[in-house]
């Protein structure tokens, strides 16, 4: 049976492919909640979980393209000096905030700091890796 616009809650543990694991909702106690096919999760994981069964436990890879994307060099920005407020106050490895065509938060890394100005990056943290879930569905709520 589909889980297609279900409420859904599911445990997991993800792992790059040399098996750092870089989140778990085992580690925090809580499955996550989400409606399965409403894009509330990556493309993959979404997938994944689409015709499990409650108490199911499944392992899957999720290529790139169906996780968070190819790694973009166009979403390296560059801005000069002169147009960055309190640049002093600014440090590589800094999160930072831009606002997006429709004013929405768009979060960014700072990844060079110099007299010149500062360099972003737009780049979704996981962009351009390959992720591994062991997925197991807890509950179906509608």
């Amino acid at each position: 049976m589909s889980n297609q616009g279900k409420k859904v809650r599911a445990h997991y543990r993800g792992t790059l492919d040399d098996g750092t694991q870089f989140d778990s909702s085992y580690d925090r106690g809580e499955p996550i909640e989400f409606t399965c096919g409403a894009h509330q999760m990556i493309a993959g994981f979404d997938a994944a979980v689409m015709d499990m069964e409650v108490g199911e436990k499944k392992t899957v890879h999720i290529p790139c393209a169906e996780a968070y994307g190819e790694r973009r060099e166009d979403l390296v920005l560059h801005f000069p000096a002169d147009q960055v407020p309190n640049i002093e106050q600014i440090h590589v490895g800094d999160r930072l905030f831009l606002s997006g065509p429709g004013g929405q938060p768009v979060p960014v890394t700072v990844i060079e700091v110099d007299a010149e100005g500062v360099r972003l990056d737009a780049n979704h943290e996981m962009a351009g890796k390959d992720l591994n879930f062991d997925i197991e569905l807890v509950e179906v709520l509608d």
